[in-house]
């Protein structure tokens, strides 16, 4: 289950056929729908938004709704095909009436990869497409496309989805697959996906390929995905609690012996101590935290949230907050955590 094929197999399998599919999206959704129904259909799309938000799916799906057919619909991925020769071949292909359908659908993918020659090439096609055309140009990098390639495109954004509802994915995949999932486990999936549909399908899929008996365990997820035991995050929070150095220095070091990602230990670290603050200033979003988080961590974090005179503050979350951003940049990916345990315990 380790390659790349079979880990978007859920993705693929699972991936939305039909407008009502779409979760998380529904301001493009009605107005695309909108758009149908009132046969307004714009002849340029633009759909931005970060990795795995289901932009292609989408362009698909809109594809499919104007009754496009496999014939008339072209995917061009602009990373491998960014070239003026890509463009121009394109520019001629549009001229060519449909083989079955009333629209031909060109969807590009990445668009910003295109050169600049590439890009004036395919302006002057947008400026005046022919009446059975039409553009769904994708892109995770906005602010890389041409101002001139935005303004004759009906653009939309992307919304990244939230935990919820990623975590409600990986549950619902896992029973449709005959699986079942450990709440906690299922909330740890959501979290690594960062924002990402096809990050979270492809961690559930390693989970069920490792899985012998169709339950997936929170211990599971932590292994495969290399992410620290809970009881390591928990060690620093208590060291921070306890104003003890040398404890919050020994977790970090034993996340490093065990090649954890110092990035993926931080967002841990930074959704448990979240956790603490909203059970001590929201006390009716207790029954929520317990489902996500298991039984013995919802123990450890409550504790914490009613300690008098806490060191578990939102100036440390803050302090944690920023040392996340740094972690990319730093020489030794845990030295800010490192700097930001002495700074808070000494």
């Amino acid at each position: 289950m380790s390659n790349d094929h079979d880990s978007n197999v859920l993705y693929r399998k699972y991936r939305p056929q039909i407008f009502k599919d779409v979760l998380g999206q529904n301001h493009v959704v009605e107005a695309l729908e909108g758009a149908i129904k009132l046969d307004r259909v714009s002849h340029a799309y633009l759909f931005s938004g970060s990795r795995g938000t289901g932009k292609t799916s989408v362009a698909r799906i809109l594809a499919k709704a104007l009754g496009t057919t496999d014939s008339d619909l072209y995917e061009i991925d602009a990373a491998s095909n960014r070239g003026i020769d890509d463009i121009r071949l394109l520019r001629e292909g549009v001229t060519a009436t449909p083989f079955e359908s009333k629209y031909k659908v060109y969807i590009i993918d990445e668009v910003h990869m295109l050169t600049k020659e590439a890009f004036n090439a395919l302006l002057k096609t947008l400026e005046e497409p022919p009446a059975h055309v039409i553009f769904i140009l994708a892109t995770t990098e906005l602010e890389k496309v041409p101002d001139t390639i935005i303004s004759r495109c009906q653009t939309f954004t992307f919304k990244r989805p939230s935990q919820k509802i990623l975590k409600e994915a990986a549950e619902r995949i896992s029973k449709k697959e005959g699986f079942t999932i450990e709440s906690p486990a299922a909330e740890l999936i959501a979290l690594l996906a960062d924002g990402s549909y096809r990050d979270a399908h492809g961690i559930l899929q390693k989970a069920m390929g490792s899985s012998s008996d169709k339950k997936i365990t929170l211990a599971e997820v932590e292994k495969i995905t290399g992410s620290p035991k809970g009881t390591l995050v928990n060690e620093v929070i208590e060291a921070l609690e306890k104003k003890d150095t040398s404890a919050g220095l020994i977790a970090i070091g034993k996340a490093v012996e065990q090649n954890i990602d110092i990035k993926v230990f931080a967002k841990l670290l930074l959704a448990k101590l979240r956790f603490v603050l909203l059970l001590r200033n929201a006390p009716d979003m207790e029954k929520g935290i317990q489902n996500e988080v298991s039984a013995e961590d919802f123990d450890f974090l409550k504790k914490l949230s009613v300690t008098k005179d806490s060191r578990i503050t939102s100036a440390v979350l803050l302090e944690f907050l920023n040392v996340y951003d740094l972690i990319g940049y730093a020489a030794l990916s845990h030295l800010p955590l490192e700097l930001a345990i002495i700074k808070l315990t000494v």
